[in-house]
């Protein structure tokens, strides 16, 4: 276990060789401040703490200052794959290759895909591509609510959302019943520089379960996926989520960094997150290869 004392010293020194103004702060598609970077979380009842992108949006960067500003324990989910930081955690993100050849004609899929179109018959199917600019947390709360305060997401997250997809598109599918019932909402960001649009939420109203109207949103994601001619559709974490494999044709490793002190009641409590999504030895190890501090 790398230990919290040192990797504080490590953070203090590359924030003193990057300088950084106070006030706003910038780094990919994110921004944040000290007062509104982190998130409260908690495990039964001990605290800690997480990004405000960590329930809505993936590929969250990280820099030394973000890291030594954060409040302890800190986990950040989902790191770029390509880039320098955390190490791989016990969960992947499950990608649809929505070009792949075969996938459209698989037969257990078609067969499913034919089931869900009929029990769909007569339900408008709405898109709407939206400018991230124009996305406010109050339109996602309201399109969102009844998610958000089933999975704990913080009214921060939702405004970490916002922040996220200021450059993108936002692509949010609507299906309204005969009746007039909002059956779902789903909602996805378009990131071209990875061929990807990915899934940041679904909302669905559980008088329609019987018609499986999540699985019916990752189909239509998927289809606007090919149809606008990304090739992934990226269907967010999968561990927990079995109904997805009828999706799955590719596996991308999920990245994650945890500071926390060993003596914690976290890091002492082995149901916690410290536990179950890292190694003991991966406590506290900002870069992915232990050699790439000292190689910069």
């Amino acid at each position: 276990m790398n230990s919290f004392s040192s990797a504080w010293s490590e953070l203090a020194e590359a924030v003193a060789e990057s300088a950084s103004e106070p006030g706003v702060h910038e780094l990919g598609y994110q921004s944040w401040t000290e007062d509104n970077l982190c998130v409260e979380s908690f495990h039964e009842e001990t605290r800690y703490f997480t990004s405000r992108w960590d329930a809505l949006c993936p590929y969250v960067d990280v820099s030394p200052d973000m890291l030594r500003m954060a409040r302890k324990p800190f986990i950040v989910y989902a790191l770029p794959p390509e880039g320098p930081y955390g190490v791989p955690i016990n969960d992947k993100y499950g990608l649809v290759d929505v070009a792949a050849p075969g996938f459209w004609v698989d037969a257990r899929r078609e067969r499913k895909f034919r089931e869900l179109d009929k029990m769909f018959r007569g339900f408008e199917v709405t898109e709407m591509v939206i400018p991230g600019r124009e996305v406010t947390a109050q339109y996602i709360f309201e399109i969102g609510e009844v998610h958000f305060a089933s999975y704990d997401i913080h009214d921060r997250e939702i405004e970490g959302f916002v922040d996220y997809v200021r450059d993108l598109d936002v692509v949010v599918i609507k299906v309204t019943a005969p009746n007039g019932d909002v059956v779902l909402h789903d909602v996805s960001m378009v990131l071209p520089q990875r061929n990807q649009v990915y899934g940041s939420f679904c909302q669905w109203n559980p008088d329609y379960r019987n018609r499986s109207p999540g699985i019916y949103a990752c189909l239509l994601a998927a289809r606007w996926t090919a149809k606008n001619n990304y090739r992934y559709y990226n269907l967010g974490p999968v561990g927990d989520y079995g109904y997805k494999s009828l999706f799955v044709t590719d596996f991308e490793p999920i990245y994650g960094l945890a500071l926390a002190d060993p003596d914690h009641a976290l890091a002492l409590d082995e149901t916690s997150p410290l536990h179950t999504d890292f190694k003991r030895s991966e406590w506290n190890q900002i870069y992915r290869n232990p050699l790439a501090r000292s190689a910069t």
